[in-house]
């Protein structure tokens, strides 16, 4: 197993040094996570989205849930500026649709696949979960933004959720 030292001792403390991208990657891969498409619209009305895999619950009191966007994305200044946005929990049937949202396709939305909530948030047909959310706050994250949101509305359906895994879809039974 590689392994590369990540600590150098700078003025009385420890600091970490950068990890190889590579082992970083290697690292994360090993880690299974669940596989949601975030959404919202802009100001014009048009839809923008990604996948995401660092989806999490942040708290209850308030409700809250977090993701994380690239500064490089094509939709990174959609969520850098909306005001609410949805997540979509996905089915081990929608890892195409999954592959079409981590990609830097302009028009991802072009070959179908989603709804709208009830307040016009787009969503994947046949999600497991939907959660509906108010921008909380955001915080710079190296070179992502942490987007928090508060949760005002939540749908959940029966099935197996989508996972990614060793840089591969799977999934897990749930009994």
């Amino acid at each position: 197993m590689a392994e590369q030292t990540t600590e150098v001792a700078k003025e009385g403390r420890h600091v970490a040094t950068p990890v190889d991208p590579t082992a970083f990657r290697d690292a994360m891969a090993c880690f299974p996570t669940g596989v949601t498409i975030v959404t919202t619209v802009d100001a014009y009305g048009q839809a923008h989205g990604l996948t995401v895999s660092s989806f999490c619950s942040v708290s209850l009191r308030p409700p809250l849930v977090s993701f994380c966007v690239s500064e490089t994305a094509n939709c990174f200044p959609a969520f850098a500026e909306c005001d609410r946005f949805a997540v979509s929990v996905l089915r081990p049937h929608h890892a195409a649709l999954a592959r079409r949202f981590a990609s830097k396709r302009r028009d991802k939305f072009a070959d179908g696949g989603f709804g709208r909530t009830p307040s016009g948030l787009p969503v994947a047909d046949g999600a497991l979960a939907v959660v509906e959310c108010r921008v909380y706050d955001r915080y710079p994250g190296g070179d992502h933004l942490i987007v928090l949101g508060e949760v005002f509305r939540a749908h959940t359906d029966r099935g197996t959720p989508l996972v990614f895994v060793g840089r591969t879809f799977t999934q897990v039974s749930i009994r």
